[in-house]
């Protein structure tokens, strides 16, 4: 007998059409095999066009409230709106009866993020966090150098995420309210944390300088966080919208080579300009030989500069293709709430430390 369950597409509501809705979900869950954008949410006029123009068919809601008056109708909900409303928005996803995807971060504090997971547990619901990065080119190329014993053992991991922005762009990203959850700390360094949780686990210390560099800046611009993990890696992270000369993504130092690589994964921009997954693989993701890291020891930057390595493809789809087989078979989301409410643990610490100027030891 076929599964007639199997052959339909789960169907998605999209809160939210901003950077993070139509440049990073929408385009995602549209090509992704067995999930359909059937809602997409924004209050905003000019916003509710493009959403008409660049997925026709779709619907269109002022308000999330219309997805819980139809929840039976649904299988998912994203949530890409401002960091402030994740957690209303997804504790009413969730008393919905909905699975729910939500942007990084999925709160404001480690507490909020351990209470949105015991509601989706209690009601047997699906919650994961969109953290993206973990499916970087950079990152896919150092889990496989590690996984293959080409560092050694890894002692020091540097993690840069820069960027020369001199001028303010306003909106609540850059708002001072802590009510908005804005600021590099929790926008930047999310990624960052997230990425030296996932290769080298729990953290028991933390230090972090949290700077405001700009004129008229409410919050910070230019952040530095050290972990110390509980195998004795340290991470030293690096979040920044001040940076005039932009250091490698990647320094990695281990025991028998160390890994540097330089520039951004292509698969942002590639979808700022409109490119899309085609789900057959293709080119998507790949990155220029010119562009590839190096792996190599020695003392001279000239000569002993390593060999180049190749760079695996960035494969942002595979989170959402992961999530459909998730929905679909019960298994574990490809990120799950528990792991950012750990991130949360680390940037609270780094809050706290960069505000008290202390080391923050940290317990779970």
């Amino acid at each position: 007998m076929t599964d007639t369950r199997a052959r339909t597409p789960l169907r998605v509501g999209l809160v939210g059409y901003g950077l993070a809705g139509s440049v990073f979900h929408a385009p995602l869950i549209a090509a992704t095999e067995g999930l359909a954008l059937d809602t997409i949410v924004t209050s905003n006029p000019e916003r509710q066009e493009q959403a008409r123009a660049e997925f026709p068919g779709v619907r269109i809601a002022a308000a999330a409230g219309e997805l819980w008056e139809r929840a039976g109708e649904l299988d998912l909900i994203v949530i890409a709106s401002p960091n402030k409303t994740h957690v209303p928005l997804a504790t009413a996803a969730l008393k919905a009866g909905l699975a729910v995807v939500v942007d990084k971060p999925v709160a404001g504090t480690a507490a909020e993020a351990r209470e949105l997971a015991a509601l989706a547990e209690e009601r047997g619901l699906l919650l994961s966090v969109f953290q993206n990065r973990r499916w970087d080119n950079d990152f896919l190329t150092l889990k496989k150098l590690i996984a293959d014993g080409e560092l050694g053992d890894v002692q020091r991991f540097e993690s840069r995420f820069e960027r020369w922005r001199p001028q303010l762009k306003g909106g609540w990203r850059e708002s001072g309210d802590p009510q908005e959850v804005g600021g590099l700390l929790y926008d930047l360094g999310s990624h960052v944390v997230d990425q030296a949780l996932t290769l080298f686990g729990p953290v028991v210390r933390v230090y972090a300088e949290a700077d405001v560099r700009r004129p008229g800046a409410e919050t910070d611009d230019d952040t530095f966080i050290a972990l110390t993990h509980a195998n004795g890696v340290r991470s030293h992270l690096y979040a920044s919208a001040t940076t005039a000369q932009l250091g490698p993504r990647f320094r990695v130092l281990g025991s028998a080579a160390g890994y540097v690589k330089y520039g951004l994964d292509p698969q942002e921009a590639a979808l700022k300009e409109g490119t899309r997954p085609t789900g057959d693989g293709g080119t998507w993701g790949v990155e220029p030989e010119e562009l590839w890291g190096r792996v190599g020891a020695g003392d001279s930057p000239l000569t002993d500069g390593g060999r180049p390595v190749e760079t695996v493809p960035g494969d942002y789809p595979a989170y959402y293709a992961a999530i459909a087989t998730a929905l679909r078979d019960g298994t574990a989301p490809p990120v799950t709430a528990q792991e950012a409410a750990a991130t949360l643990d680390v940037l609270e610490a780094a809050r706290r430390s960069a505000r008290e100027g202390v080391t923050v030891e940290v317990t779970t």
